[in-house]
This record gives C-alpha cells, structure tokens and sequence, in this order.
C-alpha cells in the first residue's frame, strides 16, 4: 500500500536531516502544508527550535496577482513559514525520493472571521463562529474556489489533499476550548452547526421553511440539552428534534451547498493543474457531519475528485461506504494517527493497515511526521517494512 505521511514545511526547513529522516519512515509520499490554519506545533527534532506558533491561517508561498483588489483573500505567513516556505520544503523531500503533495486547508479560518465577520457560520442564537467561514456566500465560495486552485497547485506537486472543503460547525478545538460540558451528541452538533446568516436564510425559504420558525425550533429542542438531558444520536435523532420534513429541507439546503462548493474547487484544481494530477478530499461519508473532514456522498465525490482520505483515529469503519463505490482507480486513503501524545497508535499500524486494506482503503495517510517522536516513527518504519 501506497503511504504518505502529513509536514508542515517548518518540519524541513532549517533541518538538513528532516526530509532523509521522513524518506527512512517507509513513505513514498508526502502531504505537504501550503495553507493552513492557526497552531501550535511541537518540532521534536529540529535542531533550531522545538515549538512553531503560527498564529493565524495562512498560506505558506507567495500568492500570485488573482488577489489584487479583492477584499477577501488569504493572509501571508509570518516568521514561521517565511517566503517561499513551501516550496524550499518540497524541493528538499523531493530530493530526497518523495512525492510531494499539497495539503490545503480550506473553510477554516479564525482570522478570515474575526477581520470579516460576515463571512462566519451564525447559529440558532445569533452567535458567530469565526473559525467557520460560511459556505453558502457568494464572496467566500469565489474566495474558497480560487485558494484551493492557487494553494493545490504548486510547483513540484504532483497532487494535491483538500481538507475542510465543505461545512464546519462548533466542534472544533479553538484557543482553549471549554465547549465539552455539555454532551451535545450527533443530533446536538448537527443543530448546533446550523447557519442562520442572510445567505443561509435565504436558502432555507428557498426549501420551504421560514428561518425565523426554524431558528426557534432549534432553540426549542436543545433546551432539554442544556439541562442535561440526553441528545439522541444520528439523523434519526434529527429528525425528531426538529421533525422530519424541517430536517430534510435544511439537509437539502445544505447537502446542494457543499456538494456545488466541491464541484466548483475540484475544477478550478484542474483547470490549474497539469495532467495527471491528482485531487482528493479529506471526507466522512455521512454528508450532514461537519468539521475538518465534511459530510459528502460517497457516490458523487468519487465521481468528482479521484479519491478521499478518510479519517480512522477511532477505527477504520468510515472506509466501506467509499469502498464500495469508488470506481476502479479511485483512491480511498485511511488517516492513522501515529503520534502516540496525541491519542494515536503506531505500534498497532501494520494490523490496522490490514484491516484498512480488508475493507477497501486503498492508501494509507499518516499523521504526522513532524510532530512523531523518534519512538513513534521508528515503529512505524517497522510496520511498513512489513506492509
């Protein structure tokens, strides 16, 4: 199985020995950052520092002029990816055997938020989420649309991993995050997530449904839940809190927002890209979920990018739905975390690659090389050496 492993460039640059270290692992690709949001990320190796503190979402090269006059466009980086921060870091992993590949992050973006407020998700409540910008907008799809071309399609790249292209809604770990008290669960989070700006209102009605009685309704059923009553799970659970006609149309609404969004940043990739370049989306296959990996179709995103990455921290079951429609020659590429601080398991990852491989992943994606430690990537150069 073909494996690729996630870096930021400040993982390699500065560090003559980072891209022999990451090609000793096993990998034959890497997932490299060029536009990324805000973190604060451990370099355990780096013989100049051991903690990078990017401070807001940016992109890590020079853009190019699409931007000139625009009022919503992407932020440079600051000292912690100066320059040409991407591509200094893709030629040294090239030189070094691998495969480059862009890692895009897309809706996600604190700093878009707080400087455009209009752009963010609004919830039931009136309150904004300046981590998720909107999707439904005009202005922030042409915005989304063209930084996914621009941030994908970088010299040396061979392929490019869109991550956060579709909806994000409250779960989402920002500052210091103090949102767990209250055990919201799928249905919860679901209503939670729920955009109420002018776009999405006016989306709404468009299905048939006034977003003011929405709104209330919304407000309505999470009250128990505030109190501490159980939120039931899944769509089901959706569907009794807000009834299933009023679930349906908003699933609607939004299902018809996010698929569009990837049609529209799939094609702007390949009208940028040379032939045979590959696109994929980091996904989950139950398209009402929200986050980093959105809801989508299986069917139709594997009729519109060549594959997905699929998260399986908690297991590899999301894979089958991919597996089972994907078209021979797609891409189903299973996400371990193998950065044992950070809940992951890189002991266990030759059986979790066979059982990935059982069923239907076609990859692997290993997150993440630069934060691993030396313990950590030295088992997983042994689970690959077996794979």
């Amino acid at each position: 199985m073909k494996a690729s492993t996630f870096v930021y460039p400040w993982d390699v640059n500065g560090d003559p020995q980072a891209a022999a270290t990451i090609a000793a692992t096993g990998v034959q690709q890497v997932t490299l950052a060029s536009a990324y949001h805000s973190t604060r990320a451990l370099t355990p190796r780096h013989p100049r520092h051991r903690i990078v503190t990017a401070e807001h979402a940016a992109v890590l090269y020079p853009t190019d002029d699409r931007w000139q006059g625009r009022e919503l466009r992407p932020y440079a980086a600051g000292d912690w990816a100066p320059g040409d921060a991407f591509g200094e870091a893709a030629a040294a992993l090239t030189d070094a055997g691998l495969e480059v590949h862009t890692w895009v992050v897309l809706a996600h973006n604190s700093r878009l938020g707080a400087e455009h407020p209009d752009t963010s998700v609004v919830n039931a409540y009136g309150d904004r989420y300046p981590w998720a910008p909107c999707i439904a907008q005009p202005a922030t799809r042409a915005y989304l649309v063209d930084l996914a071309a621009e941030a994908a399609v970088r010299p040396g790249a061979h392929g490019t991993e869109l991550e956060s292209l579709g909806w994000y809604g409250l779960q989402h770990l920002h500052a210091h995050d103090k949102t767990g008290g209250i055990g919201l669960g799928d249905a919860g989070l679901y209503l939670m997530a729920l955009c109420f700006c002018p776009t999405c209102r006016e989306g709404y009605g468009a299905q048939g449904v006034d977003a003011d009685e929405l709104a209330g309704v919304v407000r309505a059923a999470l009250e128990p839940v505030w109190r501490g009553a159980p939120s039931d799970g899944g769509w089901d659970g959706v569907e009794k809190l807000l009834g299933a006609s009023m679930a349906g149309a908003t699933r609607a609404w939004r299902d018809d927002t996010a698929r569009t969004l990837q049609e529209a940043a799939v094609t702007a990739v390949r009208g940028a890209a040379p032939e045979g370049f590959q696109v994929l989306l980091h996904a989950d296959p139950v398209s009402y979920h929200v986050g980093a990996n959105p809801g989508v179709d299986p069917a139709h995103i594997l009729s519109v990018a060549d594959g997905v990455v699929v998260p399986c921290a908690g297991g590899p079951g999301l894979l089958a739905p991919f597996a089972e429609v994907g078209a021979e020659g797609s891409v189903v590429a299973a996400n371990f975390t193998v950065v044992s601080g950070m809940g992951g398991s890189p002991g266990t990852l030759a059986s979790d690659a066979a059982r990935a491989r059982a069923l239907g992943a076609t990859e692997l994606r290993l997150y993440h090389a630069g934060l691993a430690s030396e313990a950590d990537l030295e088992a997983v150069r042994s689970a690959l050496a077996g794979l």
